[in-house]
């Protein structure tokens, strides 16, 4: 982050060898002669930092200071004074100055402080969009992940969010498929709007098209009188099609209708009804596939895939599991009112080694089971369901967390690296990393970066 400095002085010599001093420490500097100079630019710049004179010609400091807040409220003020005035400092800090400098500067001084204000100025605004975003709702706060693979995922979701695109979500069940929705949703233009979610396998074959579209009065036996569907309801926001892979195939050509048409006939009626609403669908099935064998319509499949987002299954992000871990002990802590320390190094090399076929809602069971049942102040291996106790993808693993994870990550590189017959640039694409990581990987965790011949060890 490159800050800007405006320095203010009427002296000239001495604001040119502030703004030589600071340019030489990589900030971009401007200079004015006097308060009114100083405003204008601060006007028509966005500065950082203001470094400005008490005594000046035209408008002095004080009041520069005074201006400054009312037009560039974000700018940090700092104060100049020739006169070594204790209430002359104070003055300036309680109109809102950051800090204050004796003239004459000492160089080294003016360095170390303008520093500690950029600094100070990258941490506030980094507090406020943090504070904006908890207000608002959005942020990735529900999707829990450092790994690679989902800090590409938070990449897809801020810049798929700003635009009207279909989006298609591919995952395994409990990837979290709908909390990327939601969070998409939430970082869109549409966050003030409804986020409708829609389990289309969850709706009976005769009614799905009723729910999802409305029906007339009289339109067929029960419909007593008309019903709004479900691409009104969402008018404005996001509908979240949920295993759109079930959807039938008769309906499949009505959707893709209203995705084009972006307007529907109820059932029973005759004129469009208008809709401006984001559909964001969902599958755990292979609707490529599908389509091409015909049980899904292939031109449909492509409407929906404007922008994918593929979820990687939890095996194939187990750094995050400490993290999700931790996530979960914390909420059921909290909704039970339990305090306890975590889980123990066993516990979690068995979290670690274990298969974890229902994703991380199958990990998030195990943790609340375990925060019921425990009655240590920390989750020991005893109070995991058995046949997570019997996992044994971590069995003689060292008990430190830190050499349990890179025990880890080093055999989870081997067998990536022999599954594609040492084919380095196809195992590190298949880990999510580059080339030059996976053999710093390599080098760091002594895996051999040479193919072994036939009966050496790897």
């Amino acid at each position: 982050m490159i800050n800007r400095v405006l320095v203010a002085d009427d002296e000239k010599a001495i604001r040119d060898s502030l703004k030589l001093i600071l340019e030489d420490e990589g900030y971009e500097c401007d200079s004015a002669a006097d308060g009114e100079e100083a405003l204008l630019k601060i006007k028509n710049v966005d500065y950082d930092i203001v470094i400005s004179d008490i005594k000046m010609p035209r408008m002095d400091g004080i009041q520069l200071l005074k201006e400054t807040a009312k037009v560039s409220p974000d700018t940090f003020f700092v104060i100049m004074t020739a006169y070594a005035s204790v209430e002359t400092a104070i003055d300036a800090l309680r109109q809102g100055a950051y800090d204050y400098l004796i003239k004459p500067v000492e160089f080294d001084d003016l360095v170390l402080r303008v520093k500690r204000l950029a600094d100070y100025k990258k941490l506030s605004l980094e507090n406020k969009v943090l504070r904006q975003r908890v207000s608002t709702g959005e942020g990735f706060d529900k999707i829990i992940g450092k790994s690679a693979a989902m800090k590409k995922i938070f990449t897809l979701i801020e810049r798929v969010a700003t635009t009207n695109s279909n989006v298609l979500i591919q995952g395994k069940s409990g990837t979290g498929k709908e909390l990327v929705a939601r969070a998409i949703h939430a970082k869109s233009k549409r966050k003030d709007e409804l986020f409708l979610p829609v389990n289309c396998g969850a709706i009976s074959e005769n009614l799905i098209e009723s729910e999802l579209f409305g029906h007339k009065r009289g339109s067929f036996t029960g419909a007593t009188e008309d019903k709004q569907g479900l691409f009104k309801v969402a008018e404005g926001g996001t509908l979240f099609l949920d295993e759109i892979g079930d959807l039938p195939l008769n309906l499949q050509v009505k959707l893709l209708r209203a995705l084009e048409d972006k307007a529907f006939i109820p059932v029973g009626g005759t004129k469009p009804v208008k809709t401006d609403v984001r559909i964001i669908a969902a599958t755990n099935q292979n609707i490529f596939e599908k389509a091409k064998e015909g049980e899904f319509r292939e031109d449909l499949y492509y409407r929906l895939n404007v922008v994918e987002i593929k979820l990687p299954a939890l095996s194939e992000r187990s750094e995050d599991i400490p993290l999700l871990v931790n996530h979960f002990v914390e909420k059921y802590c909290n909704e039970m009112g339990r305090k306890l320390l975590g889980v123990n190094n066993e516990a979690m090399r068995a979290l670690m080694g274990h298969e974890w076929r229902g994703g991380v809602r199958e990990l998030e069971n195990i943790i609340e089971r375990a925060v019921i049942f425990t009655i240590e102040d920390i989750i020991t291996i005893h109070d995991l369901s058995e046949h997570v106790q019997g996992s044994t993808g971590q069995a003689g693993y060292p008990d430190s967390l830190k050499d349990a994870l890179k025990s880890f990550e080093r055999e989870h590189i081997l067998k990536t690296i022999k599954k594609y017959n040492y084919n380095k640039d196809t195992a590190a694409k298949a880990l999510n990393i580059g080339l030059s990581s996976l053999y710093r990987k390599m080098e760091e965790l002594n895996i051999p970066t040479k193919t072994p011949k036939e009966g050496e060890p790897d």
